[in-house]
């Protein structure tokens, strides 16, 4: 029951990360500019840690999240939003 429990915490926080990147590259970019390559790593890479998180218990949830909200930071750095912006400040 327990690796059912933390496995549905992670799932949840995978999703509601995938959701506040996808939300913020929509409002950044537009429809028109919408990073699909990002989402699809972004979701590739979560469930290649939910399966990680169900094969081995000893993971913490706090820490596949942790990971997971690291990654999801890295694919939003590159974004062409975010590399236009480092552009225009950096000139």
């Amino acid at each position: 029951m327990k690796k059912t429990w933390t496995t549905t915490l992670v799932t949840v926080a995978i999703i509601l990360l995938t959701a506040t990147f996808s939300f913020a590259e929509y409002a950044a970019a537009g429809a028109a500019n919408f990073p699909f390559f990002q989402l699809g790593c972004l979701i590739i890479g979560g469930l290649i840690l939910v399966s990680l998180k169900r094969k081995y218990e000893k993971m913490y949830v706090g820490e596949v999240v942790g990971i997971f909200a690291l990654y999801t930071i890295l694919m939003a750095l590159f974004t062409n939003p975010v590399i236009e912006t480092v552009k225009t400040l950096v000139s």
